[in-house]
């Protein structure tokens, strides 16, 4: 098969794959999978970034700036009193530190932002665990 249509059919997999991923997800899973995604993004936005690819970049850490803007955007900020505001507060700084990376074409930052994400994702990840413990001891 020709390499244009194995990508092609590759390309046509994940979408269906992401697609009914989506459909299936919770509300919880759908946070780690924007994480996720966002977590790609920058980490393309730097492989382009090295390899001075300068349009790809762009879209990607746009890209990645459109999908920590949605994360902010869901957070209740009646609900989740302190820490949403600080959640509000660090999404901030990270999207305007991905328009300094572009601008400066500078990879370290992206890095920077990625670890910071890498932070709250790793809290959230253990959130249904904890649930489940929590329900398992309260059944007792």
């Amino acid at each position: 098969m020709a390499k244009s249509r194995v990508n092609s059919a590759l390309s046509q997999y994940k979408s269906v794959s992401v697609s009914s991923g989506v459909e299936s997800a919770t509300p919880h899973r759908l946070v780690q999978m924007l994480m996720e995604g966002a977590l790609d993004k920058m980490a393309a936005a730097k492989g382009h970034m090295l390899r001075n690819e300068l349009a790809d970049k762009g879209r990607f850490i746009s890209w990645a700036i459109s999908i920590i803007s949605g994360l902010q955007s869901s957070l209740d900020m009646d609900a989740g009193g302190e820490l949403s505001r600080n959640l509000d507060d660090l999404y901030d700084y990270m999207v305007r530190r991905l328009g300094e990376a572009g601008a400066k074409n500078d990879p370290t930052i992206l890095d920077e932002v990625s670890s910071l994400l890498l932070e709250v994702k790793s809290a959230w990840d253990v959130i249904p665990t904890q649930l489940d413990t929590e329900n398992r001891q309260s059944a007792v």
